[in-house]
């Protein structure tokens, strides 16, 4: 008898716990995320809708570790780069190429578009669980939980994992196009972001004759393609001959990776002590 009614208390007493927790601790966790996230997407340096706001641009200087084939200033402006300067010295004659973008040109970088549309997604879901709303089960919080992780994940991932792309989608991404005086046909150029850098990678190619004796493979899809790495293009074949890749840290990038850690952690913790309550009793709040 003594012990089934100390078995009743522990229960009221851990249902009083997981009552609190539903009304008052979710929403203190639901609000630091708000908090958090619009930190992050304020990062991403794009006026809110109807507030008429100039997009600031930042200039970020071109660096490698290796060598200094490839030398330039980008200018990035929210998602878009809307300049280029990039200087290229052409390692079998030492001649020194300079290309920049039209004027009437910006080219989008949908990595940070569909990473800042993914933070504003978290932010909606969590916005319509106001303070006002009751939690009635633990399986609202974690059902909220996951698509608010899911989000962030795919903001996270956005960044951090680069596009892999053939050879001829690079040479046919309009990226070509932009450059005054135009890119010749022996060079190919990608932008895009890893982690907090934004990347330039430069293809120097030769021309693969019909009567080369080389055996033909069309290289596959990359994020970055080596020396060597063969494709088609139009009615040519050609081959890889140089590579130079160089990169700039964008800072704002690294804190809204921050944030996404951060809020992520929040999100687990939640779902764990929405967890551990089930394992107490047999009827299971979720």
């Amino acid at each position: 008898m003594a012990a089934a009614m100390a078995s009743a208390a522990e229960r009221a007493v851990l249902e009083e716990e997981f009552k609190w927790l539903l009304q008052e601790e979710v929403h203190s966790v639901l609000k630091q995320l708000q908090d958090i996230l619009k930190e992050a997407s304020h990062r991403f340096a794009l006026p809110t809708s109807g507030s008429g706001g100039a997009i600031r641009q930042e200039n970020f200087v071109l660096s490698t570790s290796g060598t200094d084939q490839v030398k330039g200033v980008l200018t990035l402006q929210g998602d878009a780069l809307c300049q280029a300067d990039v200087n290229l010295k052409m390692p079998r004659n030492n001649q020194l190429l300079h290309f920049a973008f039209r004027e009437d040109k910006q080219w989008k970088l949908q990595q940070i578009q569909d990473a800042r549309n993914h933070v504003n997604q978290a932010i909606y879901l969590l916005m319509n669980r106001d303070v006002n709303y009751h939690f009635k089960t633990g399986s609202e919080v974690l059902k909220l939980m996951d698509a608010v992780m899911l989000q962030l994940s795919r903001a996270r991932n956005r960044l951090t994992t680069p596009a892999t792309l053939t050879l001829p989608e690079i040479a046919s991404s309009g990226l070509t196009k932009m450059f005054t005086p135009a890119l010749p046909p022996d060079i190919l150029v990608n932008f895009y972001i890893n982690l907090n850098k934004l990347c330039l990678t430069v293809y120097q190619l030769h021309v693969l004759q019909p009567s080369t004796t080389k055996n033909f493979k069309p290289a596959g899809g990359s994020i970055l393609h080596n020396p060597g790495a063969m494709f088609e293009f139009g009615s040519q074949r050609y081959e890889v001959s140089h590579v130079h890749k160089v990169e700039c840290v964008v800072p704002w990038l690294n804190d809204a990776l921050v944030f996404f850690t951060v809020s992520l952690q929040l999100c687990q913790q939640l779902k764990d002590k929405i967890s551990v309550f089930s394992s107490y009793w047999n009827y299971r709040p979720y």
